[in-house]
């Protein structure tokens, strides 16, 4: 699928929004659509910058304007919808291919660079894995489930259960979810294993993910816009 600049010049979609960013005021303090700066409540939705990989807050027109994933449009919505995987499988040994130094890992295609991308939760933020692909395809083969995957706005975030990574959760989950995730990371990280707080935190997240979640047997991809939990 290409995103070139090209494909965007004659798209309904973004001739729509430069119109609506041409009018627009400037935006009073507050919070504000990044496109429209409509004002918008806490409980918003985001949309999905594919070039630059960044996130952007929006009101909800402007969030159906990129509803369409299969469009060939520079920005993309994020759905919100939580998967469970309860038959996954993955042992220590296909974990260990994967070299992820911690025990969780969240992994999303990247449609511009047509590859999936690794990243783990670290002190510094978002630390990204060279994933090596051949043992991921090993994972992706035992569970063919995982495939619904939707590209740049959805995330399988594995972790292990039980220390020592002696067993392993999947979720798909939105890709806002994953960031939230490393900003909660960042700021509660303390000493070399995170400390009570940060292990509080990733408790508690992990908690919200798993009320939100349905299982994924026999359930296709999803379009922005369903509501899943």
């Amino acid at each position: 699928m290409s995103t070139g600049p090209g494909d965007l010049r004659n798209a309904p979609a973004i001739s729509t929004l430069r119109r609506i960013s041409n009018a627009r005021p400037a935006a009073p303090p507050g919070e504000r659509c990044e496109m429209c700066a409509e004002p918008i409540a806490d409980g918003h939705q985001h949309v999905v910058d594919i070039a630059t990989r960044s996130l952007m807050c929006t009101c909800r027109p402007c969030y159906l304007l990129f509803s369409d994933q299969q469009a060939a449009l520079r920005y993309r919505s994020v759905p919100d919808r939580y998967l469970s995987f309860p038959d996954f499988r993955l042992d220590r040994a296909d974990w260990d291919r994967l070299q992820i130094p911690v025990g969780l890992v969240f992994v999303f295609r990247n449609s511009t660079q047509d590859r999936l991308v690794a990243f783990y939760p670290s002190p510094a933020g978002a630390t990204e894995s060279e994933l090596p692909l051949g043992s991921w395809d090993r994972v992706l083969a035992a569970n063919p489930t995982l495939n619904t995957l939707l590209p740049d706005v959805e995330a399988l975030l594995v972790r292990s259960t039980n220390p020592p990574l002696d067993g392993f959760r999947c979720h798909l989950v939105p890709i806002d979810a994953c960031y939230e995730l490393v900003g909660t990371m960042r700021q509660t990280w303390r000493g070399f294993d995170g400390g009570q707080e940060a292990r509080a935190a990733m408790a508690a997240f992990f908690d919200r993910v798993e009320a939100r979640s349905t299982p994924a047997r026999g359930i296709g991809a999803a379009t922005p816009g369903d509501d899943h939990g």
